[in-house]
Parts: C-alpha cells; sequence; structure tokens
C-alpha cells in the first residue's frame, strides 16, 4: 500500500517568558496570519450553570476597553482583520485573521489585547445575549436533529461534564447574569490556562514578537484541574424513545469511544472509515441506505476529546421500518467488530484517506485549526507529518484487534426522536425531561 510521500506543515512550540505556549507555523503562501487563542473553557467547565462557557465566549465581541462592540468591530475592519470567537464542550477559542504588514498587523493584535484584558460585558448585552440563548433553546426542541443529540450526549455521559448542555437550559438561561460571566472570563480566560496558535507569513522573531505582546496582556491564573474520565453510560444498552411529529425518525446510537492521543486512534479511525465514516462506500450506507433503502443520509464518528469522547452513529431513518433499521445498525457495526475488515475494502479506505489528507491543509485556517487541536491536547509537533504513514502501516489484523476491545455494540446508547411506537409506548418523563 505504498504511496508518495507526504509532508505536513512544520510546527515549532516555545513558551513565552510569561508562561503561554506558542505553536507556530511559518506559511509564506499568502501576506496573511491567522492565530488562535485555546482556553480550556468549554461547556465540560459550566458546573451548575450550563450555557455559561457559550455565553462568556459570545459576549467578548461586546465591547472591550471602554469601546462598545461597534467601535470595538471597526477596530478589526478598519484593518481589514477578521475576529471571531467559538466553544464547545472541551475548548473557547479567539481567533484573528490579518494581513502580515507590520502596521496592520500591530494594530488589529492590539485590539485583540483588549478583548482579552479588559472585556466588558456590558449588562444590556448580557441580557440580550441571554435572551437570544433562550430563543435558540427553545427553538432547538422543535428540531428533531438537536432533540437528539442532545439526548444523546445526557444519556450517555450521565453527571460527567461532557453532559452539560452547550446552549445552557430554561433555568440557568433565565437566572445567569453578568457576575457569573465576569467570574468565569477571569477564572478560565487566564494565560495558565492557554495556548496560542500562529500560522502564515510571519518570521520566527515576529511571531515571537506576537506571542509576546498577547502572552503579557493576559491575566494571570491557573488552570484548571483535569477532567475526570467518563464512566460507562448508565444507560448502556438501553433504547430512548422521544416521540415527535415527522415522517422520519432521527437515531443515534454509540458509547463513550477514547481521547486524545489514545494508542488505537489510528486503528479505530481507519476502521470507522471503513464502517460508517467514507461517505457511500462505507458499510452503513451500502447496507442501510443501497441496499435497503432504509436511509437517506448515514455516517459513524469517533469524537476524541481531553477525556473520552463518543463514538456515535447518526441516521434519519423511514418510521415504518425503524425496528429493521436499528437491526441492521447493529449486525452491521457487530459483523466489522466480529470479522475485521477485508483485505479490498481497507486498502480503499488508506487510499482514500492519505490521498484526501493533504486537501485537509491546503489553507492557513484549516492548518490552524490542527495546529491549535495538537497544542490543546499535547499531541507530537510530528502529528500531522506522520499522520499518512500511520494510516498506511496498518494492517486489518490490528484494525480487528481495536474494534474488538474497544467497541461494545450491545451496551450502544440509543436515542430515537420520531412518531410514537406501534406498541404505543412513549419516552417516560425522565427521558423528556432530559431533553428540555
Amino acid at each position: 500500500m505504498a504511496s508518495p510521500a507526504h509532508s505536513g506543515p512544520d510546527i515549532e512550540h516555545w513558551t513565552t517568558d510569561q508562561g503561554l505556549d506558542v505553536y507556530y507555523v511559518h506559511s509564506p503562501t499568502l501576506p496573511m496570519v491567522d492565530l488562535r487563542l485555546t482556553f480550556d473553557a468549554g461547556s465540560a467547565r459550566d458546573g451548575d450553570t450550563p450555557g455559561l462557557a457559550s455565553l462568556t465566549s459570545n459576549l467578548l465581541s461586546e465591547g472591550a476597553g471602554g469601546l462598545d462592540t461597534g467601535e470595538l468591530a471597526r477596530r478589526f475592519e478598519d484593518q481589514g482583520a477578521r475576529f471571531s470567537t467559538d466553544s464547545g464542550r472541551d475548548t473557547a477559542s479567539i481567533s484573528l485573521r490579518s494581513l502580515n504588514d507590520p502596521d496592520t498587523l500591530s494594530a488589529a493584535v492590539e485590539a485583540l489585547t483588549l478583548v482579552i484584558s479588559e472585556p466588558d460585558f456590558p449588562e444590556a448585552a448580557v441580557d440580550r445575549e441571554r435572551r437570544r440563548m433562550l430563543v435558540s433553546l427553545r427553538n432547538s426542541r422543535q428540531d428533531p436533529g438537536s432533540l437528539a443529540r442532545e439526548t444523546f450526549w445526557e444519556a450517555l455521559y450521565g453527571d460527567h461534564p461532557y453532559a452539560s448542555r452547550p446552549g445552557g437550559s430554561e433555568e440557568s438561561l433565565e437566572a445567569m447574569d453578568r457576575d457569573q460571566v465576569t467570574a468565569f472570563f477571569d477564572d478560565y480566560y487566564v494565560r495558565e490556562n492557554a495556548g496560542l496558535a500562529i500560522v502564515g507569513d510571519l518570521s520566527r522573531a515576529e511571531a515571537e514578537a506576537v506571542a509576546e505582546h498577547l502572552g503579557g496582556s493576559l491575566r494571570s491564573g491557573s488552570a484548571p484541574e483535569p477532567l475526570p474520565e467518563p464512566e460507562p453510560s448508565a444507560k448502556a444498552g438501553e433504547t430512548i424513545h422521544i416521540p415527535f411529529g415527522t415522517n422520519q425518525s432521527h437515531v443515534l446510537m454509540g458509547q463513550v469511544g477514547y481521547p486524545r492521543g489514545d494508542d488505537d486512534h489510528f486503528a479505530l479511525y481507519t476502521g470507522n472509515h471503513i464502517l460508517g465514516g467514507g461517505g457511500l462506500v462505507s458499510r452503513l450506507a451500502e447496507e442501510m441506505r443501497e441496499e435497503r433503502g432504509l436511509s437517506y443520509s448515514i455516517g459513524s464518528r469517533f469524537s476524541p476529546m481531553k477525556q473520552s469522547g463518543p463514538f456515535l452513529i447518526s441516521t434519519q431513518i423511514r418510521s415504518d421500518r425503524t425496528q429493521e433499521a436499528l437491526d441492521v445498525l447493529q449486525n452491521t457495526v457487530n459483523d466489522l467488530r466480529d470479522n475485521g475488515p477485508g483485505e479490498d475494502e481497507l486498502r480503499r479506505s488508506v487510499r482514500n484517506i492519505t490521498g484526501s489528507f493533504p486537501l485537509q491543509l491546503a489553507d492557513n485556517r484549516s492548518i490552524l485549526g490542527y495546529v491549535a487541536t495538537i497544542g490543546f491536547h499535547g499531541l507530537p509537533l510530528d502529528y500531522l507529518d506522520r499522520f499518512p504513514e500511520r494510516i498506511e502501516a496498518l494492517d486489518g489484523e490490528t484494525i480487528h484487534d481495536a474494534l474488538q476491545r474497544r467497541l461494545q455494540p450491545d451496551d450502544f446508547v440509543t436515542v430515537i426522536v420520531g412518531p410514537q411506537d406501534e406498541d404505543g409506548e412513549e419516552a417516560d418523563e425522565d427521558e423528556l425531561e432530559g431533553a428540555d
């Protein structure tokens, strides 16, 4: 299965005098600089206030250093720079894209320092964003896909912080206030809890200067305690059905998977590509869509996180053939787990993964995302460079062994959002409460 040599970006790492970890890639293709500050400040850090991480992240663009939201936006726009924030379950991030002209970049970075050192969190903006999130939450209850996703995460992770809803709950959003937002920012948006990724057309010395300035602008604090490792789901092997008036049923099934950096990652990644991660040529698509017409869209994935993220199969199926579809899903997973991949499908999958890999590194923003991930999870600096060879080195026995050890189909949690079961049973009150 030999293929042409691959070369990933050359990632350099250092720590600033103030203690900020920096990951840098020189990319002279365009006269641009992309940078991202990543914090261990996602919804897993919400504590007893679901939605707090998202609210804090969303409010960072609402004014800083005495500038209101419009004035702050113009500071970036005047330089042709793009500023954005994002928040997930593990991380919150602040990103900047700017031309590499020294004066332009300096002005854009200076505006960014206001955001990370002097966010205003105006009362009016806090209230406005809190209400917007409430509306979004209520709207999500009318979307079967959203309902299925949140129910799945809660069923899978139970009391673990990964079960916290990024979008919040009615109770938490109604009660949230500015003091909680500022406290969250002060606790988590600190130098010791941050990493900086820089990709673009600037020298190492220029990158060091940017990093020193940003590192000096961040507040000092301490990194939070690591999250606990998730326990096996208390609802392992259960099926949760939430009645919903649609022609199709949204189905999610899966289990707790593995964390970033796990030794089985490459084998499981490739095994999943064969199962359901390879699009229309995957086994699930072939069995569910092509052979039986049970589903139009189906896929599976491992989502490794700081601690063990989920393995997840997601599909929409014909409601009148729900049980048949569930049986096919289970049998397809069991067949690959029990017997391993065939030589031809393994060869095709390896060729597909390695052949498409360079496209995932085709622009600075894509590289930035990978570099930030490598930094946050402490992956080797040559991770991208060695990814294709690690995939090409796999054999069927290695993949089979990993799937047998790590996939437990009998313990899958299954969530169905769709028409009422034929026997008339509906989800119990506890299950419906979990969907709020």
